[in-house]
């Protein structure tokens, strides 16, 4: 799957006929992007779209940066981790204890 370069808009749609080197065209295809893909982080598309966009960007960066988001990564693991296993052994100290 190729990806679009970070300077063209999203999606042109039915605007295929205009100039797409115009500034207004490129501005309101832009914006026509943005209006379809709302902003709500309260549904799972919304917390998905978060865990791809952070996953894009990791990939794009290098160096300090990309260990950074390895290391915050690791963490957010290490703490699902930690949950589970409280949960666990509440529950098996629950039934057993």
């Amino acid at each position: 799957m190729q990806r679009r370069e970070s300077e063209e808009p999203a999606r042109f749609g039915d605007l295929d006929d205009l100039d797409q080197d115009d500034p207004e065209v490129r501005a309101f295809a832009e914006h026509r992007a943005r209006m379809d893909r709302p902003n709500s982080e309260a549904t799972v598309e919304g917390m998905l779209r978060g865990v791809d966009e952070f996953a894009q960007s990791a990939n794009r960066t290098g160096g300090h940066r990309r260990l950074v988001a390895v290391a915050v990564v690791v963490l957010i693991l290490f703490g699902v981790l930690f949950t589970v296993w409280n949960a666990v052994a509440y529950m098996l100290g629950a039934f057993f204890g």
